[in-house]
This record gives structure tokens, C-alpha cells and sequence, in this order.
């Protein structure tokens, strides 16, 4: 592939060599500096981000669109085409609460959600929050935990206008939208209303980005924030929800292995919390609450895949716990909702979901039934308790999504929305497929694939090639309104389900974390191959992409299999991970030593992380064409990762490949928060990998 007349390196971070010593072993780091001492100030207020830090990100974003320079016509086009399958004026099929029906609505041309409600069955509407007269005047702007009262007069919802994850609260009256008390700040976790529909709980952040209070507040009483439960535990996070029936509220700590649940009296909120089970290392387990017993979803007794138990919840210890539904090698159970006369529940078997509905009366089962090789699949509890409806929503790779209400007394099924795509979309031009790839352990990868019916499969056809691989995340196999306009342009679109997901069940997951991350990559590396060797693609023709920590295992992957790629795509990419595992003041480090092991207190710890984090082990190579996508005021994967990581494979890598930053500075983890200005990103990605498709 030939470079654009660019400068041949792109910007040169300066080198400020920095010494760190753990466990015997010296490591120096020549971009350390990109870490703002001030990083807590910044995303408060970006505007305090140092010169010198500044300069360098925007050099680096001035040279990502002069390199991107030739595909601004194609960008422009690609975003009418996304922006083209979406509904403008798409609203959410409405979820009932007593005499209302809630629902959200999207006006032509709006960027921001409006939050709805009308009389139950129709009749005139309240909007209840505006989105896009509240954004107005802000660069970002996401609203987040919208909570009506039990009684329905008052709403509380939370804004962030930065990016970094710090929520403002609010309460408005529901029939006027008179502001009735700016609430909290930094407030986290979720929203939830006592009984008495004057109390609002809410988590509480701390100076570290850490969920460490939950307090009760008196709507009125501005002066009363009383204190519920103080988490002094850095390592853990905190949560408060309400159960189905609206009887207990939900207090959870908990990091990615761990849970402690303890009830709170939703009539009673100021009442000591009382705990369900107490916390147990890799002991997960969730709680609902039916007709004065608990129903518990746990991996206890070594119910790896899960097991549902029952407890009387005025004494629901585990000496007291039932078995109900017996564990199940293979057969994951992801989640339960208890209902007055049934219990769901969601569970996934040889890669697929399924929903499963039992009447509490005497027990019997019944499942509901898809047809497809390859599907996704969610369900909403809803508001109600006292019901006989299941929503749930299903799609495929070549499917819109479907809302449906199902009956789950008669069985009946009713299609209540199917996703628009104004510009037209033809099902039966595309084709999804399951395939399963050969990893070099004897296990097999899943892979979901699409494309259209016409390309041609003898390994001339690019393919994107997406994964993620960590926190038991699978990634579904669900309509991408987005990935038709790879898929129409001759690319196959497909999501290696690797190790570290949960797609295989629980064990799925174990067996790619900690000591054993290294399968997510060879199982990545396995897919890739495997596409490869069956024509799909072939080698050198695949562009990889993956966010987050599947950010991290695109950084992984370019180390280990360059020539494998044509290009990598890593958003906001968590490639950093030695420093940042090492760096117990930053808001997720603590919790994260479950997930990929504690190198300040662990010899061998450390020396697994090192020996793949992706920023450690950049080397003298050739290296695919890489863009990286970065949040300035992101609290997950902090913007200096993907920074000093562009930094090194400029001095590091050799070859002639494109090496891209591109930092968003004024939005975080998740990018532009508008619906359209999403759009824009996506489409800087999928022309990064259409040129280079063109050009190798």
C-alpha cells in the first residue's frame, strides 16, 4: 500500500524517560509525562489539560485529518448512508406503570432523546424531559437514570455534560417540568425512589471516580443527605436498585467476581440495610423478591453456570437457601425476573439465548422459540408486577430488531415495533452464518458472519473482523444498521465470540482471564485464520477492531500476528495495562484486580500482565495500519493509554504504515454523545478501513 505524501512518521512525542521498580524489575516508560498530574481536574473541566499534553493531541488529531484527508467525501457519504437507516422520529413502544404509558421519542433532526409519558392506552402526551433544549450550549451532553415516583408526580434524571461519567440529578414536577430540586452532584449508580415517593436514594462518587456513598434524600429538605451505607472498600462498586414488586430496595457491592446483596424496606429506606448472603470471593449471585420469599440466582456449591435457589426473605441466609432450578453444566442462566404468577428467565446453551417461563403455581416450563442459525435476544422486566406480559426484543445479523409483547398465561406473541430503516433494507440480500474456528487448544471459536449474497467467497472479499473478550461480555449476534455499509461495499462483517466472553458459558470466561487472558488472542489470532483459510478473506486482507478492553486485544494482536491484518481499529483502547493495573489511585484499578490480577502485591501477577499488555511489548516490526480513538475526559480507559501507545509504535515500529490518533476533547468513554454525532466517528472508522481495502 502506498502512504499519502504525509509527513513519514506523523508527530513525535518528545521522550521524558521515567523509572518505576516492582518486584525486582526495572521498567522505564518515556511517555509517562501524557498522564496529566491534574487528570481528576480535567474531567471536570477539560480546559485545564496542560500545554505541552494539549499540543501533542491535537498535532496528533491535525495530522489523523490530514492522513484522512482523501476519504472526506467518502465520510460525508457513508454518514448520509447510516444516518439515512435511522427512523428520525422513532419513539419506543411504550412500558405501562399503573395509569401511564412511558416512552421515549426522538423528534426529526433532534440529537437527544425526549422522555415521555400519556394515560395508560393513549391520550395526550407529557414530555417530560426535553433532551434537546436541556443540551443546548453544551459540546456533550447524555441524560441517564430517568426514575419516576411511585406516585408519578415527580421524575428524577441525571446529566453529564463532560463525558467523564460525574451526573448532576435533578427533580422536576411530571405535570408542569418545573425544576423542583437540583438534587446531587456527582451521583452514580443508578436513581431509585422509596415507597413514600418523597425519598430518593442515589450513589455518591468520590474525588477518584469511585462509587463510595449511598444516601437517602428528602425531597425539600435540601439540608437532609442521610447516610445510608459508606463502601470503604476501593475495590469494590456500589449499586442500588429496586426489585420487581417495588417491596425492597437493592443495595449490591460487588466487583467482576464478587457480589454482596442487602435488602433495604422500600417503605422504610431509612432502616439499617439487611444482608442476603455475605460477600465470598467468586461467589456472584442476584436477588428478587416474590410473595415474602427471595428467589436467588447464584453460582454457589459449584453451580459454575448457575443455579436459582429460593430463601424466606425475612431470613434469607444460605443456610436457608432451596434449590429450585439445579445447576447445569453448558447451560449458562444469565439473568431472572420474578413476576406475581411467573418466573423468566434468560439463559444461553451452545451459544445461543433462549427465555424460559414458569408458572409459580405448579412449576411447569415452556421456552420461546427462534428459528435463525444465529440470533440475539433481551427482555424488559418492565414496570409492572402484578402482569402476564414478557417484553422481549430479538434480531439477527440480517433482521431488524422486533419488540414483542408475549403472553406468558396463553403463549401468545405480538409483534409490537419493528426497526425502520428508512432508505429500505432486503433481508434476503444478506446472508448470516454461525462457522466455528480451530484454536490452537482443541477449542472452537464461535463466529458470527454477514455479508451479501453476491460476494464472492474465494478469499478476495476484505472482512472486518470485531471482538471483545473480557468481563464474561458477549458480544451478540444483532442487527448493525452501521455494518451494511461495510457489508454493502463488498466487505463480510464478523464477531469472533473469543474466550472471555461468557458465549460458551461460564467457564468460557475463566478460561480467558487473569493467567489464561492470552486465549482471547489466540482465539482472535484462530478466528482470523480460520476466515483466511476457508476463502472468506484472506491473509492480509482483514481489518480487526475492537473498544475498550477489546481495544486491548487489538493492541495484543498487532504485537503478535501484524502480518495477519491489514489494519487494526482500537477504540479507546485500554492498551496500557502494566501502568495502569499498577496505578491504585485511578477510578477502576481496584475493582480491576479481579479481572487481570494486582501487580503491586503479585511477583506473578506482574509478570503475566507485562508479558502481554500491549504498550509493553511493541517491537521492532512492521505493523498493521492502526487508528486509535480516544476520550478526553474518559474515566475508563484514560486518553493518555492510546496516547503513549501511538507514541511508542512511531518510535518503535518499522515499515511505512499508517499509524493514527484520534482524541475526542470534549467527549469520553463512549465518544460523541448525540445520536447523529456518533455517526460522524463511525464513519471516520469505516473509511479507514475502506481505503485501506482500496489500496492493498
Amino acid at each position: 500500500m502506498n502512504k499519502p505524501d504525509l509527513p513519514p512518521r506523523g508527530p513525535v512525542a518528545p521522550r521524558r524517560p521515567s523509572q518505576s521498580h516492582h518486584h525486582g524489575i526495572d521498567r522505564e516508560d518515556d511517555y509517562a509525562w501524557l498522564r496529566a498530574d491534574n487528570w481528576q481536574a480535567v474531567m471536570r473541566d477539560p480546559a485545564v489539560l496542560p500545554p505541552d499534553i494539549r499540543a501533542h493531541l491535537e498535532a496528533e488529531n491535525a495530522y489523523t485529518a490530514a492522513a484522512m484527508g482523501d476519504t472526506e467525501a467518502l465520510q460525508e457519504t457513508l454518514f448520509a448512508e447510516m444516518k439515512g437507516r435511522i427512523k428520525e422520529d422513532d419513539s419506543s413502544v411504550p412500558a405501562p406503570d399503573g395509569p401511564f404509558d412511558y416512552y421515549t421519542r426522538y423528534i426529526t433532526g433532534g440529537q437527544q432523546p425526549l422522555f415521555c409519558r400519556r394515560p395508560r392506552g393513549g391520550g395526550e402526551e407529557t414530555i417530560l424531559i426535553d433532551g434537546n433544549a436541556l443540551a443546548e450550549g453544551h459540546a456533550y451532553f447524555r441524560i441517564s437514570q430517568v426514575a419516576h415516583s411511585p406516585d408519578h408526580k415527580r421524575i428524577a434524571y441525571a446529566v453529564d455534560t463532560k463525558g467523564s461519567e460525574y451526573f448532576t440529578a435533578k427533580v422536576i414536577d411530571a405535570e408542569t417540568g418545573a425544576v423542583v430540586e437540583e438534587a446531587v452532584t456527582d451521583a452514580c449508580g443508578g436513581l431509585e425512589w422509596a415507597m413514600d415517593s418523597q425519598t430518593l436514594l442515589y450513589v455518591w462518587l468520590d474525588e477518584e471516580h469511585r462509587p463510595r456513598k449511598l444516601f437517602a434524600h428528602k425531597i425539600g429538605d435540601k439540608a437532609e443527605h442521610r447516610l445510608i451505607h459508606n463502601q470503604t472498600d476501593p475495590g469494590l462498586f456500589l449499586d442500588i436498585s429496586l426489585t420487581q414488586d417495588g417491596k425492597y430496595l437493592l443495595l449490591g457491592t460487588h466487583d467482576h467476581e464478587t457480589t454482596e446483596v442487602s435488602l433495604i424496606d422500600a417503605a422504610d429506606p431509612y432502616a439499617k440495610p439487611r444482608l442476603v448472603a455475605p460477600r465470598q470471593a467468586e461467589h456472584e449471585y442476584s436477588v428478587c423478591h416474590h410473595e415474602g420469599r427471595l428467589i436467588i440466582l447464584t453460582n454457589s456449591d459449584s453451580a459454575e453456570d448457575f443455579r436459582i435457589v429460593e430463601a424466606p426473605a425475612d431470613d434469607p441466609s444460605p443456610a436457608n437457601w432451596t434449590e429450585i432450578e439445579p445447576h447445569r453444566p453448558g447451560r449458562l442462566i444469565l439473568d431472572i425476573i420474578a413476576f406475581k404468577d411467573f418466573l423468566v428467565r434468560l439463559e444461553r446453551e451452545n451459544g445461543l439465548p433462549r427465555i424460559v417461563i414458569r408458572r409459580f403455581a405448579d412449576g411447569e416450563e415452556h421456552e420461546i422459540a427462534f428459528d435463525e442459525e444465529a440470533y440475539a435476544l433481551g427482555m424488559s422486566a418492565g414496570y409492572e408486577y402484578d402482569t402476564t406480559t414478557l417484553r422481549f426484543t430479538y434480531s439477527s445479523m440480517t433482521t431488524p430488531s422486533q419488540v414483542y409483547d408475549y403472553d406468558m398465561a396463553t403463549r401468545e406473541r405480538t409483534l409490537r415495533k419493528t426497526q425502520e430503516i428508512p432508505s429500505g433494507h432486503d433481508p434476503s440480500q444478506y446472508v448470516t452464518r454461525r462457522v466455528f474456528a480451530p484454536a490452537k487448544d482443541g477449542e472452537t471459536v464461535p463466529v458470527t458472519l454477514l455479508y451479501r449474497k453476491d460476494t464472492k467467497l474465494d478469499g478476495t472479499a476484505p472482512l472486518l473482523l470485531y471482538g471483545y473478550g473480557s468481563y464474561g461480555i458477549t458480544i451478540p449476534a444483532s442487527f448493525s444498521t452501521n455494518a451494511l455499509s461495510l457489508v454493502d461495499r463488498g466487505f463480510v462483517y464478523a464477531i469472533a465470540h473469543v474466550r472471555g466472553g461468557k458465549d460458551k458459558g461460564f467457564a468460557w470466561y475463566k478460561n480467558g482471564k487473569r493467567a489464561k487472558k492470552t486465549n482471547t488472542f489466540t482465539d482472535f489470532i484462530a478466528a482470523g485464520e480460520y476466515l483466511a483459510k476457508e476463502k472468506f478473506t484472506s491473509r492480509g486482507r482483514i481489518v480487526a477492531q475492537g473498544g475498550s478492553a477489546g481495544g486491548m486485544l487489538m493492541g495484543a494482536i498487532a504485537n503478535m500476528a501484524p502480518d495477519l491484518f491489514l489494519g487494526i481499529i482500537a477504540e479507546v483502547p485500554f492498551v496500557d495495562v502494566l501502568t495502569t493495573m499498577l496505578d491504585a489511585s485511578l477510578p477502576l484499578t481496584p475493582p480491576e484486580w479481579p479481572e487481570w490480577g494486582n501487580p503491586i502485591e503479585s511477583a506473578e501477577d506482574y509478570k503475566t500482565i507485562a508479558a502481554y499488555s500491549p504498550y509493553d511489548n511493541v517491537r521492532a516490526q512492521g505493523y498493521p495500519n492502526i487508528l486509535a480513538l480516544a476520550g478526553l475526559t474518559d474515566p475508563r480507559v484514560t486518553y493518555w493509554e492510546p496516547a503513549k501507545w501511538i507514541a511508542r509504535l512511531r518510535e518503535t515500529g518499522t515499515g511505512n504504515n499508517l499509524i493514527l490518533l484520534k482524541t475526542n476533547m470534549e467527549a469520553g468513554h463512549a465518544g460523541a454523545s448525540g445520536r447523529f454525532d456518533r455517526l460522524k466517528e463511525v464513519a471516520l472508522s469505516y473509511a479507514f478501513a475502506l481505503k485501506l481495502a482500496d489500496r492493498a
